[in-house]
């Protein structure tokens, strides 16, 4: 669910997307492993997201009116990652939030391990850079 609510911002559609995910996933039977489901659910949640954030229907809610919290850190350097890139976004969010390896990330973007340290690497810098100038402010 805290995958569908960073691209939605709203509680309430990051539910709807969670049960259409997990919908799918009830029409989906063959997984070799629970890494396997969980890899596909992270997948489908991430495209369903996209989808919604593509539809009309779109409506954004600022942080602090929704139901899913975060403690006043999380909420700064979530608000810093909001102005990185969807992939940087996405990847430091699965890795420092989640807590997934860079070699599960790989899998779960469809991108190479090494692709996933470079693209860590790089928006970590850039994260910092945003942060270090919103301290100068």
């Amino acid at each position: 669910m805290r995958i569908a609510y960073r691209y939605t911002r709203s509680a309430a559609e990051s539910e709807d997307i969670m049960q259409d995910a997990f919908l799918a996933l009830m029409d989906k039977r063959t997984f070799s492993s629970e890494e396997h489901i969980k890899r596909w659910l992270i997948r489908v949640v991430i495209n369903k997201s996209k989808n919604y954030l593509k539809s009309a229907a779109r409506k954004t809610l600022p942080l602090d009116e929704t139901a899913v919290s975060f403690s006043p850190q999380e909420r700064e350097v979530i608000s810093e990652l909001d102005k990185l890139g969807p992939t940087d976004r996405n990847i430091i969010y699965l890795h420092y939030y989640e807590r997934y390896s860079l070699k599960e990330i790989g899998k779960i973007l469809r991108l190479t391990q090494n692709a996933v340290y470079i693209r860590v690497t790089r928006a970590r810098k850039k994260l910092k850079n945003l942060m270090e100038e919103g301290e100068r402010e």
